[in-house]
């Protein structure tokens, strides 16, 4: 099952699309490709690095906590990065895996910096959840049948969830953190570091505010979508749809994003009376803008990339003798020792020196035997 859940997720992502064309045609889609233009794509650039700035310094704050060492510029670059694996990638969330395992090589603890990602997209998932939540509650109208209880079942598996770890963690977190089973004692380290990276007072409100800063950011983006795509609605009739849909975008049914995003805007739209056609060219354009907005992150790929080069030729070098030339600021000479009709390089040590004079037949001193 675990080899066949990517395929899954692929497939069934296909298939959302494969019934919006059905359905709609391929018309929605083109006009979604024919409305990007270069002032979508600046804008799309501009947001994309404030979304990217408040997001990489909530990595900060949760890894920090956490005790692992890592700067905001360098979190901006690898989250540059995993936007752009996320987004080109079939699974949607490789860029993430990359970015955890990566800090965590770096950082000497592979397990906590995956926990510090997990943490970290966890919070952002909270904050969708809980605007979609408002969203249910606060217009009911708006929210078709379908959708209104799956944002309500999430509402409340979060809320459970929460209610789990915290109970868990204030009657048997001490216990298992000394226990014999590596399952308990994982699961007591995993509740300490949840405590630590998202519940403390050093920690949520500064995970709120840049989570709730990053939700902006992303509605701001599908805001530019919708008027790229023709739509005149007042944002305020927009904001309800958009959320529901970055929660769509949350299921493990994408490719890189693409699929039931598309699906819920044809839903959501067609129940407030802008046509289904158009909610998919909306997600269309948020599509193609959120993927120009994560082109930085190809840069920073190539760069890395470069770089590992560069250090995996550095041994090789060592093995064909040029190391010592390069490695050191004084470039050193191999000498060149005559005995007889035999001529022999070193490399300057005592001992290559004696082994070539000895076999050379030389004597102790260097001087040929009479």
């Amino acid at each position: 099952m675990k080899r066949c859940w990517p395929w899954l997720r692929i497939l069934g992502a296909l298939g959302i699309l494969g019934v919006l064309v059905w359905q709609l045609g391929t018309g929605a889609f083109l006009a979604g490709l024919r409305e990007v233009d270069a002032g979508g794509i600046a804008a799309a650039l501009g947001i994309g690095f404030a979304t990217t700035v408040f997001s990489a310094w909530r990595w900060c704050l949760v890894a920090r906590r956490l005790s692992l060492r890592l700067s905001l510029p360098s979190a901006v670059g690898e989250y540059y990065r995993a936007l752009f694996l996320n987004g080109v990638l079939p699974a949607g969330v490789l860029g993430d895996v990359n970015r955890a395992v990566h800090h965590g090589r770096e950082t000497g603890d592979v397990p906590r910096g995956v926990r510090a990602v997990v943490l970290e997209r966890t919070a952002g998932q909270i904050a969708v959840i809980g605007a979609s939540v408002a969203v249910v509650l606060s217009a009911p109208s708006v929210v078709p049948p379908p959708i209104d209880g799956v944002v309500t079942g999430a509402g409340i598996v979060v809320v459970a969830l929460a209610l789990i770890l915290i109970v868990t963690g204030m009657t048997a977190g001490k216990r298992w953190i000394h226990s014999g089973s590596k399952w308990r004692r994982g699961f007591a380290v995993t509740l300490a570091d949840v405590r630590l990276g998202l519940l403390t007072k050093e920690t949520w409100p500064g995970v709120s505010l840049l989570s709730a800063a990053t939700l902006a950011g992303h509605l701001a983006l599908f805001v530019v979508a919708a008027r790229a795509a023709g739509v005149t609605a007042p944002v305020g009739d927009l904001l309800p749809l958009m959320i529901l849909a970055l929660l769509a975008m949350g299921l493990p049914l994408n490719i890189g994003g693409w699929g039931p995003r598309e699906g819920v805007c044809a839903l959501l739209f067609g129940a407030a009376g802008l046509g289904s056609a158009q909610g998919v060219t909306v997600a269309v354009v948020y599509g193609v803008l959120a993927l120009f907005s994560s082109l930085p992150g190809a840069g920073v790929l190539l760069v890395r990339s470069v770089r590992s080069h560069r250090t995996e030729e550095k041994p090789d070098d060592r093995r064909e003798g040029r190391g010592d030339q390069t490695a050191h600021p004084i470039r050193r000479v191999p000498r060149v020792w005559v005995s007889g009709r035999r001529r022999h390089r070193t490399d300057g040590t005592g001992a290559r020196r004696r082994r070539d004079l000895r076999h050379a037949g030389a004597g102790p001193f260097g001087m040929p035997h009479r």
